[in-house]
């Protein structure tokens, strides 16, 4: 189906991703990586603000006690309030750089990473504490991308793009275990990109080159697609008060005639009911 939506912020991201509900400001936060902007929306007010990094910037989530943590080309980071920051882990890689992040429900950051080439095994995903240790969870990976947890938080739900699966793996105490499907994307239709967890346990993926995010149930059936007229989106989220709405970002990066609204922040009014994200406890 082509769902009805609204274009949130009109834009020209190059690679627009990780848009994440930040319930204390009352704003969305989305990136455009390649572009190095760290992008705010107020969508009560229209207000918007960019703030360009020093690198390219793959995740920026809320903190407990305020500010942002950044999971940026060489490491994490946290930006404060008053716009200082500090590396909370800083390990650079020649040819590496974050991708998409997520905080647990223990308010730990489960950070990925990938070349720049792709090249499979070059990615990972780690878990960050606030004390700024890390462990491993996941190695071994091309593209690490959409990270979520099921409501009661006994399933993550993981995705390595170019596999074109969306898996599930039983999650207890910060440790991950008996990593299995969940769905297969077919060929034709994209490759999964970022996700989100809604209140019922519904798992929404993003498409990258399928124009699309779909809806499957905790079964991982398919029961609702949402179509774009822009072929690259790449991640969803639920906002707004009621966090009702579903922000989806886009791409333009690659696209030889971009259509106007690659890049841009979308939204579908009234699409479900999102679950209530933790914040970065450190």
């Amino acid at each position: 189906m082509t769902g009805t939506f609204d274009v949130a912020v009109r834009a020209e991201a190059a690679l627009g991703e990780g848009p994440t509900w930040d319930p204390a400001g009352g704003r969305l936060l989305w990136l455009d990586i390649l572009g190095s902007r760290l992008h705010t929306y107020d969508p009560s007010t229209g207000r918007r603000t960019v703030r360009v990094t020093d690198q390219h910037v793959g995740a920026a989530k809320p903190r407990a006690g305020g500010g942002l943590v950044l999971n940026l080309r060489d490491g994490v980071g946290l930006l404060d309030e008053d716009g200082g920051f500090r590396w909370l882990h800083h390990e650079p890689v020649p040819g590496r750089r974050a991708n998409d992040a997520a905080v647990a429900p223990d308010g730990s950051l489960w950070a990925g990473t990938m070349r720049y080439d792709e090249a499979p095994g070059g990615g990972s995903l780690s878990r960050v504490t606030g004390d700024g240790s890390v462990s491993v969870v996941l190695d071994d990976v091309a593209v690490s991308n959409g990270t979520g947890w099921s409501p009661c938080g006994t399933l993550m739900y993981y995705i390595d793009s170019p596999t074109r699966r969306v898996d599930v793996l039983d999650h207890a105490d910060g440790r991950v275990a008996n990593r299995r499907p969940f769905v297969t994307v077919e060929e034709g239709a994209g490759f999964p990109d970022g996700l989100t967890v809604d209140a019922d346990g519904c798992v929404w993926v993003a498409l990258w080159d399928g124009g699309a995010v779909r809806r499957y149930t905790p079964a991982g059936a398919l029961d609702r697609e949402i179509r774009f007229p822009v072929p690259r989106v790449t991640a969803c989220a639920f906002g707004g008060p009621g966090l009702t709405d579903l922000y989806v970002t886009t791409a333009r990066v690659g696209l030889t005639s971009p259509h106007p609204l690659a890049g841009s922040l979308l939204v579908v009014p009234d699409a479900g009911r999102g679950l209530p994200q933790p914040a970065f406890d450190g």
